[in-house]
């Protein structure tokens, strides 16, 4: 007898859920490349059956976070170190993917320093760091701009469109420029001023364009570029960036994608990872020197973002295949959890606001 097949997709995601029946055999889909052929007697016995329930599972756990975030801003913070590891990124670009098909709002905002650097170099340009800021001058700004917005945002759009999600740039060259800021200056040890060029921070976040993107099913993808007062670019710390992103949508979750499993109690030992911290606990840790040097304005960003309204902070290892996925959708997660004690927040308090910082 000719096979009967019924098949369902979720999403853009074929094969997710996909079911293939005739009277005398049965196999059924559940995830990404398990399948289990035979008499459905044997289906109901061994490995099988264990794996489709541990799989059901893991889908049943998901449903309530699914249903929690559903219509929520999460601002997801890629950086350089992570998109230098393609088979992470494409799984990360998936995750998002996912994420956006199941209701959640994700919206990217992201750095390039590596490409930065690697442009410069072809340019025969030396790059320069003042206390961990690139000095950015004329020549430097220009390649900053076009690494970021020409090369680095183009492609995670491509890649995001190509997985079947739906996303598009928001800046300069796409007369969508929605993060503007002022320059600034750093102080050296002999108390001076210390100039970094066009070096900048977020002051203002134009939030309806982000907002109508997500709300129309497309991912806002923002390069770390902000316009001042003048009309002119600024290069801005995409930490920072991506905190007066997640502060001024008011958004569910702000998640920082590093190299490091999360915040360590011993930077040497994976196995010290700290889950969960209060922004008094992170304080502390600062004093102690457990959380110290480039940690340190990542942590006080999201300290500022809890102040702000955003709800949790999340420091996960990007490297780590469908992290996203793992720190969002599972009760366990992956990394460094940061937000108020349960029914301590204040941040609930504060009203929706496009300036920050």
């Amino acid at each position: 007898m000719p096979l009967l097949r019924a098949a369902q997709s979720v999403g853009s995601f074929p094969g997710l859920y996909s079911r293939w029946l005739d009277p005398h055999n049965v196999i059924f889909t559940l995830g990404y490349g398990w399948s289990s052929v035979g008499p459905d007697p044997g289906f109901r016995s061994e490995v099988g059956l264990e794996e489709a329930i541990r799989k059901a599972d893991v889908l049943i756990e998901a449903l309530g976070y699914i249903r929690k975030f559903a219509g929520r801003f999460t601002v997801i913070k890629l950086g350089g170190s992570v998109m230098e590891h393609p088979d992470a990124l494409r799984a990360l670009l998936v995750d998002v993917v996912f994420m956006q098909t199941v209701g959640l709002r994700p919206v990217i905002v992201h750095g390039g320093g590596k490409a930065i650097s690697a442009a410069m170099a072809r340019s025969g340009l030396e790059p320069r760091f003042v206390q961990g800021r690139r000095y950015t001058d004329a020549a430097t700004l220009e390649i900053v701009a076009r690494v970021l917005a020409e090369e680095v945002n183009a492609d995670i759009v491509r890649h995001i469109n190509k997985f079947g999600g739906r996303a598009a740039g928001l800046h300069h060259k796409a007369n969508q420029q929605c993060l503007y800021g002022r320059p600034i200056t750093l102080t050296g040890p002999d108390g001076q001023p210390i100039d970094l060029g066009r070096v900048g921070e977020v002051t203002e976040v134009d939030t309806p364009p982000i907002e109508s993107m997500c709300l129309g099913g497309v991912v806002p993808v923002l390069p770390c570029l902000a316009e001042d007062d003048d009309g002119g670019l600024l290069n801005v710390n995409a930490d920072t960036a991506a905190a007066a992103v997640a502060q001024a949508l008011q958004a569910e979750k702000l998640v920082f994608l590093t190299d490091m499993p999360g915040i360590l109690r011993d930077r040497s030992d994976p196995e010290s990872l700290i889950r969960g911290l209060t922004p008094d606990q992170c304080r502390s840790l600062i004093a102690d020197g457990t959380i110290d040097s480039g940690m340190i304005p990542k942590i006080e960003a999201c300290l500022a973002c809890l102040e702000a309204g955003v709800r949790k902070i999340h420091i996960i290892d990007g490297r780590l295949k469908h992290a996203l996925l793992l720190e969002i959708f599972t009760e366990r997660g992956i990394g460094t959890e940061i937000a108020y004690d349960p029914g301590t927040s204040s941040a609930e308090a504060f009203s929706t606001r496009r300036r920050v910082g």
